[in-house]
């Protein structure tokens, strides 16, 4: 346990380990997303005969948004992982142990991204079995899925961020309808540029999610608009960076308590 990526190693083992041996995580986080698109297809299909709308179908337009909504799960799923381990006292011996805390950051993350892993190629799955394609070919699928990761990684850090603040696994479950309604105000159901309210385009314009969803969307719909998907990986990017660098000074600062 003398380096850094061996900690990583070992508490990323546990947290996926942790993760995979709960059907209460998996089974949701694979379930409520694809029900929601199937809903939402049969619901919003007519969507697609407005002028300038961008997709044949809904549900290729609204598959991307499923692994949105794997994200969140796994966000809620990292953050009552660390919640509960502070809970047990599990953070505090490994505070009095050469563990380093990036490992610990890092190593809870691995659970949320091995979920959000899994969530991704069900979704992709599905929606190929559904009708749905992807536009840029094999290796946008490919694309979507690192991104799916990514997106997840982010909100995971969001999610670890919350327990280190309250430590409270039911803290960090109410973070979830917070972060689901961040996710309804965005492009998630229309393109921007069609939503006629003004105040609806107006925050769907200034919420980073909608630049996360167009730009996996961009990968499903378009043959590479690199415009699109390097502007929403560049937002998935600074989230996750802005996240795990918070979550990191919080920790230094729980662990020094301990």
């Amino acid at each position: 346990m003398s380096s850094v990526g061996s900690q990583v190693y070992l508490l990323a083992r546990r947290s996926v380990r942790r993760t995979l041996r709960q059907p209460v995580l998996i089974v949701p986080t694979i379930t409520f997303p694809l029900l929601l698109m199937a809903i939402n297809s049969g619901g919003l299909n007519a969507a697609t005969d407005i002028p300038g709308f961008p997709a044949d179908s809904f549900i290729q337009f609204a598959l991307v948004v499923t692994f949105m909504q794997g994200a969140l799960f796994s966000a809620t799923a990292a953050g009552t992982g660390l919640a509960t381990d502070i809970q047990t006292g599990f953070l505090n011996r490994l505070a009095l142990t050469p563990m380093r805390g990036a490992a610990v950051l890092l190593g809870q993350l691995a659970g949320a991204v091995a979920l959000a892993l899994l969530g991704a190629l069900s979704y992709l799955a599905v929606g190929l079995i559904a009708g749905a394609h992807v536009d840029s070919g094999p290796l946008g699928a490919v694309v979507l899925v690192l991104f799916a990761m990514l997106v997840a990684l982010g909100f995971g850090a969001i999610g670890t961020l919350m327990a280190i603040r309250t430590g409270s696994a039911e803290a960090v479950q109410g973070l979830f309808p917070l972060l689901f309604v961040v996710l309804f105000l965005s492009s998630m159901n229309l393109p921007r540029n069609l939503i006629a309210i003004d105040w609806f385009q107006t925050v769907a314009t200034i919420n980073p999610v909608s630049y996360l969803i167009e730009g996996m969307r961009s990968l499903v719909i378009a043959r590479w608009d690199w415009e699109t998907l390097l502007l929403g990986l560049g937002v998935g990017l600074a989230i996750a960076a802005l996240a795990l660098a918070a979550s990191a000074a919080s920790l230094r600062t729980r662990l020094g308590r301990a």
